[in-house]
């Protein structure tokens, strides 16, 4: 929930997210299909409260959460909902953009959603105060780092090194994200893209998805229990699951 990253090559677009947590929250439940307002969406489950950082909809829908606004945040001590159960109150909703709108945030803490819908690519912003929305431009490439644990001239540095992997990967495919994730100034342990600071906060897992024209495609990295899953959601379709 803390790195993400949008690329869009021949129709096909390519969503990758590190989750960076503190370690003591705990791991994530692999990806499984729920009922979200009577659609079927398939997640990764936080073990703690019961949300999710990644969601993907039968209606080829793709939200992603990253912590934080546009600045850090002053924590406070209790919230009224968890943010990843408020993302699956977007994702859920039959126009996920529109439903950001009309959502109640009141005592929500902020938060970025990246939202792939309909065609359209959103940055949807509550910074604890109000809301905005951007809609941006697919044909552009996006990377984007949580400001609650990177600092300004770190997020430019981490915006740099994507510059430089899209030059030597100009049509990049899902692995070669998955790579740019996973092996990124991993010597840099505390702003690398996978991170460790003094195991208490670490990039505990890589979820991607792949939105194809008839189905949805997951690929999931559990760094903690070194496994990895498959799974796809078709357009208003069942779900199947694969295991590598």
């Amino acid at each position: 929930m803390c790195t993400v990253s949008f690329v869009k090559r021949n129709g096909i677009a390519i969503l990758t997210s590190n989750r960076d947590e503190k370690v003591l929250r705990g791991g994530a439940l692999a990806p499984k299909v729920a009922i979200v307002n009577g659609k079927k969406i398939i997640f990764p489950r936080d073990a703690k409260a019961g949300g999710t950082w990644f969601a993907a909809s039968e209606d080829g829908n793709v939200a992603v959460l990253l912590n934080g606004a546009f600045q850090d945040h002053l924590k406070k001590e209790n919230y009224r909902k968890s943010r990843g159960l408020i993302m699956l109150d977007i994702i859920g909703a039959d126009a996920p953009h529109q439903e950001f709108e009309t959502i109640d945030l009141e005592n929500i803490e902020p938060f970025t959603v990246i939202l792939n819908a309909d065609q359209k690519l959103f940055q949807l912003v509550w910074d604890g105060d109000k809301k905005n929305r951007t809609e941006l431009d697919t044909n552009m490439d996006y990377i984007w780092s949580s400001v609650t644990l990177y600092s300004s001239e770190i997020i430019y540095q981490r915006q740099q090194w994507f510059k430089q992997f899209l030059l030597n990967n100009p049509i990049p495919n899902k692995n070669d994200l998955r790579n740019f994730h996973a092996n990124t100034s991993n010597e840099d342990q505390e702003n690398g893209l996978i991170i460790n600071r003094a195991n208490i906060y670490k990039t505990l897992s890589i979820t991607q998805a792949e939105v194809l024209d008839t189905q949805t495609n997951i690929y999931h990295s559990d760094l903690m229990l070194n496994q990895f899953h498959v799974s796809s959601i078709a357009r208003g379709a069942s779900l199947t699951t694969l295991h590598e």
